[in-house]
């Protein structure tokens, strides 16, 4: 099959929408079918000769974050050629909604499209404004897909259908690997791992930090991400670091924190974190709830009555949080029955599992003619 993936947010910077394309395209590649990329990037940027680089963007405040997003008629010139030349089967748009590459996808093509939403902006205001000139665009997706229950319902209530829920992917060996090769504590203390932008609030960097801060336990404390480094004694600032290395890092850490307050509707990192036998640690988000197999708080039974594969707190407590970090350090008992549970959890989202669903959605769309134009 030949598929046509766009992206509508930068390569230059990473994130987890970017990941997740790039990933599935390999995937679908390496399983014979022809799939070209198209998204926003510069010719510095290192990337796959499958990616078409669609040129600068500028940051934009998105979905209570900061998002690279592309405009102008570069971009539209750019998808009428990426189409036009790629003679797909299927055209998979994600987040169709976004004011980039994607949007101008959705208004000009016309044929086999999908449509993956990874956010559910449910408190943007500007695309609630939007909705009614986008909806006659957005009925000509043929095929939805949501990432989680929270970005599932929103597209339920705001533009219909029934989008079926495939959950982001990971390449869980990968990490698995990580934790048998690095994951020898060798009696060394509990090392606990942060990852996301240091100076973006709603990743709970602070938080994070305000709970440490009479913690009372010995601990290593390892902070991965972008934005300015910051002096706090007994923590590592290590900045941006690549994949193998994040990968490293968690294959030998015991506890990831994600102290997010908002603004996510999924949990890659999560998923990583559990599939490299780190204890996860979460706030009580609904969608860091659903990865971790907990609608409430610690002791709730999970999915099909399973054990909760993370402990949560209180969103933007931390004192709550530093009772959860106290209890895992202490007591490496129950550390391990979280690794053990959150190892077993992440193969559901496992890439072999989740490619094939969503190629399972492309075979219910193609029809035999090639996206076009209108």
């Amino acid at each position: 099959m030949r598929i046509g993936i766009i992206c509508p947010y930068s390569f230059d910077e990473p994130g987890g929408v970017q990941a997740h394309i790039l990933d599935l395209a390999r995937i679908l590649g390496e399983r014979g079918h022809k799939v070209e990329v198209l998204g926003p990037a510069a010719e510095s940027t290192p990337l796959p000769g499958y990616v078409m680089r669609g040129g600068g963007s500028i940051p934009v405040p998105y979905n209570g974050s900061v998002a690279r997003l592309a405009f102008g008629p570069q971009v539209f010139s750019n998808v009428r050629a990426f189409v036009e030349r790629g003679r797909f089967d299927v055209l998979h748009i994600h987040e169709p909604n976004s004011p980039s590459y994607s949007m101008a996808a959705m208004i000009y093509a016309s044929g086999p499209l999908v449509a993956t939403y990874h956010a559910s902006a449910a408190g943007s205001r500007l695309l609630k404004v939007a909705l009614p000139v986008l909806r006659p665009y957005l009925e000509k997706i043929r095929g939805g897909i949501a990432v989680s229950e929270m970005a599932r319902r929103w597209q339920v209530e705001q533009l219909g259908g029934d989008p079926v829920l495939i959950p982001n992917g990971v390449d869980t060996e990968v990490y698995r690997q990580a934790r048998r090769r690095y994951g020898k504590n060798g009696g060394r203390v509990p090392e606990i791992v942060f990852l996301g932008r240091i100076d973006e609030s709603r990743k709970g960097l602070d938080i994070l930090l305000r709970a440490l801060d009479g913690l009372g336990e010995p601990v290593r404390v390892t902070v991965i991400g972008g934005g300015k480094p910051r002096s706090v004694p007994g923590v590592d600032f290590v900045g941006r670091v690549s994949d193998a290395e994040k990968a490293e890092i968690l294959g030998r850490a015991d506890i990831y924190v994600a102290p997010n307050t908002g603004g996510e509707s999924f949990g890659i990192v999560l998923v990583e974190a559990m599939a490299a036998g780190c204890a996860v640690v979460a706030s009580d988000l609904e969608a860091f709830a659903a990865v971790c197999g907990a609608e409430g708080r610690e002791g709730t039974a999970g999915a099909q009555g399973a054990a909760p594969a993370g402990l949560l707190f209180k969103n933007g407590s931390a004192a709550d949080l530093r009772e959860k970090l106290r209890l895992l350090v202490r007591d490496p008992g129950r550390r391990k029955q979280l690794q053990e549970a959150g190892t077993r959890r992440a193969h559901r989202y496992d890439w072999a599992t989740v490619a094939d669903d969503v190629f399972a959605v492309y075979e219910t769309v193609a029809d035999g003619t090639t996206v076009g134009i209108r």
